[in-house]
């Protein structure tokens, strides 16, 4: 497994892209699965999209506190109910948080790493993550949905990009 560079907004065009579909999962899909785990983990965020490694592909993973991490290869979110305001950040936006509208909760289908057909149903922080990723995929980013400039902050001491120094919201 390899540590791969977070694209970062506005450098990386892809960032702003729809991202393909994956037609076929074969080895190159299965490395990229795990690259983008190691290099998630690394960041200490909760959550990554393959753009945000530069590949514009449809392929997610997202990884609970405690829990073992989900690869979604072409994911779709099926249904969102109620709402809930959050703080996000991102790993590909650095130095900044928004306060925006997430779904309370979402369901969501797509593939597993093995081409295994997945339906998740998920709330709070797991909802927020999916949801977020998903966004990458189609090429928004959360500031896209900040409403106001008051609700976009700056991180008063910034960051450098250690395991220890990154917030867990950033995904």
């Amino acid at each position: 497994m390899a540590v791969l560079p977070i694209c970062r907004f506005p450098d990386n065009p892809v960032l702003k892209q729809k991202a393909k579909r994956v037609p076929g999962i074969d080895g190159s899909i299965q490395k990229l699965i795990d690259d983008m785990i190691e290099t998630m983990r690394q960041a200490n965020g909760v959550g990554l999209a393959a753009p945000q490694v530069g590949v514009s592909l449809r392929v997610i993973v997202v990884q609970m506190p405690g829990e073992e991490p989900i690869a979604i290869i072409n994911p779709e979110i099926v249904k969102r109910t109620g709402e809930q305001e959050v703080t996000e950040g991102c790993l590909s936006v650095p130095g900044h948080y928004g306060e925006i509208k997430r779904a309370a909760e979402v369901v969501v289908k797509g593939k597993d790493r093995r081409g295994k057909a997945i339906r998740i149903k998920a709330t709070g922080l797991m909802a927020e993550a999916l949801e977020h990723e998903i966004d990458h995929l189609n090429g928004t980013l959360y500031i896209d949905h900040v409403e106001s400039p008051e609700k976009l902050h700056k991180v008063e001491h910034p960051m450098t990009e250690t395991k220890d120094a990154m917030p867990r919201l950033e995904t």
